[in-house]
């Protein structure tokens, strides 16, 4: 028996309804990652709170995602892959880019490659990151304000990636093109 509960906006709990019809309204449906999440109306609520936040950073939407699939790689969770593998294909963005992406491997382009790598070592120095890398970072052309906003989108990923991992979130139908799991790895929790 499952410990978390798919919810629906009949079964969550109260505090979590609002959040669920409104993702529901704006995608056309209610994504079973959701569902999960509304059994902590807090967690779901503050996630979407914080990306709504981080949408609107200083970072353009193509360096958004490679923020966010950078986490979503290094945290393996298979659902944010997919998802925003996804929102770069409908973005027509460089299937090279995309492909280096999921496989975290270097980027075709200079400057977003600089944005990976800022991101990486935000992520492995868990913010302490070296002098020399923030001013690579910068000398792509970023500005600080733009290291901040790196942090930002990390720390909005992670509660993603853990809770879907925790939760063990299933790819949704429409997602089953973008499939990822983690390079070495057989089937992965989340």
């Amino acid at each position: 028996m499952p410990v978390f509960t798919s919810h629906t906006a009949d079964t969550a709990p109260a505090a979590a309804r609002p959040a669920i019809e409104g993702v529901r309204r704006a995608l056309g449906h209610l994504p079973a990652a959701v569902g999960l999440m509304a059994e902590s109306p807090e967690l779901l609520k503050g996630f979407l709170t914080v990306n709504g936040i981080f949408e609107t950073c200083g970072l353009d939407p193509v360096e958004r995602e490679v923020v966010v699939l950078t986490v979503a790689t290094r945290n393996e969770c298979h659902l944010c892959v997919a998802m925003h593998t996804a929102t770069l294909i409908r973005q027509e963005a460089a299937p090279d880019l995309i492909a280096a992406l999921r496989a975290g491997t270097p980027l075709p382009d200079d400057r977003l490659e600089a944005l990976r790598r800022f991101t990486v070592a935000v992520l492995d120095r868990r913010g302490a990151v070296p002098d020399d890398d923030l001013a690579a970072f910068l000398a792509a052309g970023y500005q600080p304000r733009h290291a901040l906003d790196v942090v930002l989108g990390v720390g909005t990923y992670t509660i993603s990636t853990f809770a879907n991992r925790l939760v063990d979130a299933p790819l949704d139908p429409p997602l089953a093109a973008y499939a990822w799991e983690p390079a070495g790895h057989g089937v992965s929790r989340g």
